[in-house]
C-alpha cells in the first residue's frame, strides 16, 4: 500500500490520554462527592484528581501542538473541524448556564409550595428574608470592570498577532492573564464575606452554583491563555498558525458575556 497522503484530513494517532482524563475528571468527582459527606478520602482524592487532570491537559495539549507545528497536521479542513467542535464546545457551555438561570429565576418568579417547609419562599421577596444580598456596586462591580478589560487586552493581543507583533502579543496575554488572576482573588474574597452560606436555602445555592461555576472557567481559561502565553514566549505563535490562542480568546470572551449576564441577573436585578 501507498503511504502518500491523497486527502487533507488528519487521521488522529491512537492516544491514551483520553481515557486516562475521563479517570481523573472520574477520581476528581467522586472525591468531591465524598468531600461533601465529611469521607477523610474526600480532599485527597480530591487533589489527587486535580493532580491527574493537570497532568492529562498538559500532556495532552503538547500532543496536539506538536501535530499542529511539527506534523503539519492542522491543514484548512482540520482546523475548520477544529473550529467547528469549538463552537459546538461553547454552545454546549452556554447551556450549563442557561440551566441555572433558569433555577434561579425559576425559584425567584415562581416559589415552590411543596418547598416551603425546606426552603421557604413567601411569594413576591426575593431574596429570602434571611438572605444579605452582596451590593452590586462593590465588588461585584469591580470584578465586572477586571472582565470587561481584560477583554480588551485579549483582542489586543489578537490583533498584534495577526500582524505579526509578537512583542504586544506578549504583553496582551501577560496583562489577560494577571486580570483572570485578580478576578479569582476577589471572588475567593467576596465568598470569604458572604453574609450566607451555601446550605442558607435555594437562593445560596443557586447563587453559589452559578458564579461558582463561572469561576471555574475564569480558572480555565486563565490557564489557557497562560498557555499562549509561554507560546508566545517561545515564537510558536504565527499569524497563520495560532488556533490555540484563537480558541482561548473566545473561551475568554465566553467567560466575559456570561458574567455580564451573570452580574444583571444575579448581583444587580436582586438588589
Amino acid at each position: 500500500m501507498s503511504g502518500n497522503v491523497t486527502h487533507p484530513y488528519h487521521l488522529v494517532n491512537p492516544s491514551k490520554w483520553p481515557i486516562l482524563m475521563a479517570f481523573a475528571i472520574m477520581l476528581f468527582v467522586v472525591g468531591g462527592a465524598f468531600a461533601l459527606h465529611k469521607d477523610p478520602l474526600g480532599l485527597p482524592m480530591v487533589f489527587a484528581g486535580a493532580a491527574a487532570i493537570i497532568a492529562c491537559c498538559f500532556f495532552w495539549w503538547r500532543d496536539v501542538i506538536r501535530e499542529g507545528l511539527h506534523d503539519k497536521a492542522h491543514t484548512p479542513a482540520v482546523s475548520l473541524g477544529l473550529r467547528y467542535g469549538m463552537a459546538l464546545f461553547i454552545c454546549s457551555e452556554v447551556m450549563f448556564f442557561v440551566a441555572f438561570f433558569w433555577a434561579y429565576f425559576g425559584a425567584a418568579w415562581f416559589p415552590k409550595l411543596p418547598l416551603e417547609d425546606v426552603w421557604a419562599i413567601s411569594a413576591g421577596v426575593w431574596p429570602p428574608k434571611n438572605i444579605i444580598p452582596f451590593d452590586p456596586f462593590d465588588l461585584p462591580f469591580m470584578n465586572t470592570l477586571i472582565l470587561l478589560l481584560s477583554g480588551t487586552t485579549v483582542t489586543w493581543a489578537h490583533h498584534a498577532l495577526l500582524e505579526g507583533n509578537n512583542r504586544d502579543v506578549i504583553r496582551g496575554l501577560a496583562c489577560t492573564v494577571a486580570l483572570g488572576v485578580l478576578f479569582s482573588l476577589c471572588q475567593a474574597y467576596e465568598y470569604s464575606h458572604a453574609a450566607f452560606g451555601l446550605k442558607d436555602g435555594k437562593y445560596a445555592a443557586t447563587f453559589f452554583l452559578a458564579t461558582g461555576f463561572h469561576g471555574l472557567h475564569v480558572m480555565i481559561g486563565t490557564a489557557f491563555l497562560a498557555v499562549c502565553l509561554v507560546r508566545a514566549k517561545r515564537g510558536t505563535l504565527t499569524p497563520k498558525g495560532h488556533l490555540g490562542f484563537e480558541f482561548a480568546a473566545w473561551y475568554w470572551h465566553f467567560v466575559d458575556v456570561v458574567w455580564l449576564f451573570l452580574f444583571i441577573g444575579i448581583y444587580w436585578l436582586t438588589s
